[in-house]
């Protein structure tokens, strides 16, 4: 798990007027805004082990039980000060979420799929938050049987999710991780699917990842480090048994990795997998006769690779000598001998490899060639061929393919204007048939909106960023509509240009909405990722605001009606370019941002610190102390005027904690000049992807988004 990247939200029908105002701040004629609270500022200072130092007034804000009425009283106010502020946007939220649960099919099901002699899918009801996991034997004809329905399973409380669900080999026992809190630290549970009783088994403090022995009576599983949340060990339980007497089987010393556990595609193997931002390491025993977890290959810095095996021969891809990967092939004794393994798919430089998935006669490869990605079929005999795409921009990828032995593929397609399909493709004969596209109720028509691909130049006059761009047909490039912009930029982590239905609101107020692939991702290969990370993280976010003047300049939108949005890492972007280039922007909405770069990283007790060295550089070398600090959000606040801001963020976030943005909000209002908003909201209830539920959640992004829209001049 990284800091990963919140997706933008919002959907409507309605081309409504307006749209072409001038900007306004969000106010109500001849009624004073409320005063904004004012944190307390308590003398801290925070000492790196090189000596230098830095004032950290709001650091008492900080308290791991979570229960520190003083810090409780702040985020509060600050609660309380964002119901007043944003009271005159209310109609304005409450009409885009009317709109959003308007455009969802509720009463909805995932395509099924068939795993031996079962079909599983997952189905939703009129008016409900959770899914109903379900499975009929034999064709979709059978009997329903209901796995898990977790709508039941979420009554009466306030944040639920069941995170990973793993059938037993032999189809009568169902593994699954739940969460009550938002935290990420799972429990681990066993149905019987055959009396629907679920078993006393329990085990606490995991991260959710498990999968079954063949034996269908024992399952291996992450469990996580209590204070820093990192996967430290791999343990076996046996049903039956008490967790406290479950046998260690690996444990990671080096808090730099990430650790999971998998089956392979042949069923033949269990793997522990370990993953650092620049190495990688996996051992295997048989999932019949569970043993010793045998290395395939040492880990070694700048050596990354994954592993996976089907009818006797593995598939590995690897940046070994090959730094946008490649796949390579080996049997079942030269997997342990790196120099004995072939090449299948060389590397190519113009080419990123992101993943594989065997089939008896057939493998496929994920890939990504300028920006795109694309799907690529190698026969056993034969030439390979790519699965097409009709779009200028989409996004596409693997769906289930639950078993290998068959000649169809189904993968998933989508754009920014359409909606998600699940396609099956016939390798041998080319039949295509698409399984299902997902519904969008409201009259929605894609033929309404038109998607692009730009290329802004940077400001070093040679690189081009990749830009993905929709709006409603009929915008008129003259330089008065308004902009909302995405990006993440980090982790190497691509930001595809995938159709969300809350965007379309957005879209039928004359808003253009842009995706900006910027550096820190690997939407451009490998050295994409490289040239925004560690000493060269400042690219990131001038890649941003060069796209942002790029297309002022080229008339799509206008200078002064401009929105930007980031989450997690893309919440540091959106502090970055608050600080460095604040005029460009009216309106900047930051979801659970990681904000406080230095503090973070100098203390190893915070989830994901250690783990993250690689990519932000530790800040105990005094040349990556120094760069860090440069860019910091917390630490570059200024006296200047900063544009409208929305900060958002969850009490129990484990991956970006919340006195972060708390912290950056305080220092925010106690530094800035100008009347610009600035507003606060703390999810009391939740975690870093914010409310559980797939209809509440839209009630926060109704709500940042009226925001916005108030402020790019766009009212009812």
């Amino acid at each position: 798990m990284t800091r990963q990247s919140l997706l933008v939200a919002s959907l409507a029908t309605i081309l409504l007027s307006g749209c072409n105002q001038s900007p306004t701040p969000v106010a109500t004629p001849g009624v004073a805004p409320p005063a904004a609270p004012v944190a307390a500022t308590k003398p801290h200072t925070v000492t790196a082990p090189h000596g230098a130092t830095r004032e950290d007034e709001y650091y008492w804000l900080r308290d791991d039980t979570r229960k520190d009425p003083e810090m409780l009283a702040y985020l509060n106010a600050e609660n309380a000060y964002a119901d007043a502020l944003l009271a005159p946007v209310a109609n304005m939220r409450d009409k885009l979420f009317a709109e959003i649960t308007g455009r969802i099919k509720q009463d909805d099901s995932s395509v099924p799929f068939q795993w031996m002699d079962y079909w599983y899918y997952t189905r939703y009801e009129q008016g409900k938050d959770y899914p109903v996991h379900a499975r009929r034997k034999g064709s979709m004809d059978g009997a329903e049987e209901v796995l898990l329905d977790v709508n039941a399973m979420a009554e009466g409380k306030n944040f639920f999710q069941v995170a990973n669900r793993e059938i037993s080999p032999d189809q009568q026992k169902l593994l699954y991780a739940e969460d009550a809190v938002g935290r990420r630290q799972f429990v681990l549970r066993v149905k019987d699917l055959a009396t629907g009783e679920i078993l006393a088994d329990q085990v606490s403090g995991t991260s959710g990842n498990a999968v079954w022995a063949n034996d269908n009576q024992s399952f291996f599983y992450i469990e996580n480090d209590p204070v820093t949340l990192l996967t430290k060990r791999v343990k076996r339980h046996v049903l039956g048994t008490d967790a406290t007497a479950d046998t260690l089987v690996y444990e990671e010393t080096d808090n730099t990795f990430y650790m999971g556990v998998y089956r392979t595609r042949s069923e033949q193997y269990v793997c522990i997998a370990v993953q650092s931002t620049v190495s990688g390491e996996a051992r295997c025993t048989s999932a019949d006769s569970p043993g010793e977890f045998r290395v395939l290959a040492p880990r070694e810095r700048d050596f990354e690779y994954s592993a996976d095996h089907l009818d006797g021969r593995w598939v590995i891809r690897t940046n070994w000598q090959a730094p946008n990967f490649r796949l390579m092939a080996a049997d079942e004794q030269s997997i342990f001998d790196r120099s004995q393994w072939s090449d299948l798919v060389p590397h190519d430089p113009k080419v990123v490899i992101s993943g594989h998935l065997q089939f008896k006669d057939f493998t496929v490869v994920s890939e990504r060639s300028e920006g795109l990605e694309r799907l690529r079929i190698l026969p056993a005999k034969g030439e390979a061929t790519y699965v097409q795409a009709d779009e200028p921009a989409y996004s596409m990828g693997l769906s289930t393919n639950a078993t290998a032995e068959t000649d169809w593929l189904r993968y998933s397609y989508t754009s920014l204007a359409t909606p998600p399909s699940t396609i099956e493709l016939n390798v041998k004969t080319g039949e295509r048939k698409v399984l299902k596209e997902e519904p969008v109720l409201g009259g929605y028509d894609k033929a309404n909106y038109v998607v692009e691909r730009l290329w802004a130049p940077a400001r070093d006059g040679v690189t081009r960023i990749p830009v993905s761009l929709v709006y409603r047909s009929g915008l008129k490039k003259d330089g008065s509509a308004a902009l909302f912009q995405y990006a993440y930029g980090s982790y190497g982590s691509s930001s595809d240009p995938a159709f969300s239905p809350t965007v379309v609101s957005l879209l039928d107020r004359g808003v253009v909405y842009a995706i900006a692939h910027i550096r820190g991702g690997q939407e451009m290969g490998r050295s994409w990722y490289e040239d925004g990370k560690l000493l060269k993280k400042i690219n990131t976010f001038t890649d941003f605001v060069d796209v942002t003047r790029f297309l002022v300049s080229e008339r799509y939108v206008a200078k002064d009606r401009v929105a930007a949005m980031g989450g997690s890492a893309g919440g540091l972007l959106m502090g970055a370019i608050a600080n460095m280039a604040p005029q460009d922007y009216r309106v900047i909405v930051s979801q659970v941002p990681f904000v406080d770069v230095v503090t973070t990283m100098l203390d190893e007790s915070i989830p994901l610190t250690t783990n993250e060295f690689d990519e932000w550089g530790n800040p105990k070398d005094p040349q990556y102390y120094d760069y860090m600090l440069s860019y910091s959000p917390y630490d570059q606040i200024k006296a200047q005027d900063y544009p409208a801001i929305f900060v958002g963020t969850g009490l129990w976030d484990s991956q970006v904690q919340y006195f972060e943005p708390a912290k950056y909000v305080a220092r925010l209002r106690a530094r800035k000049t100008g009347d610009a908003p600035l507003v606060f909201r703390t999810n009391m209830e939740a975690g870093h992807g914010g409310k559980s539920g797939r209809l509440q959640r839209y009630r926060e992004t109704a709500e940042y988004q009226a925001f916005v829209l108030g402020q790019l001049g766009i009212q009812e």
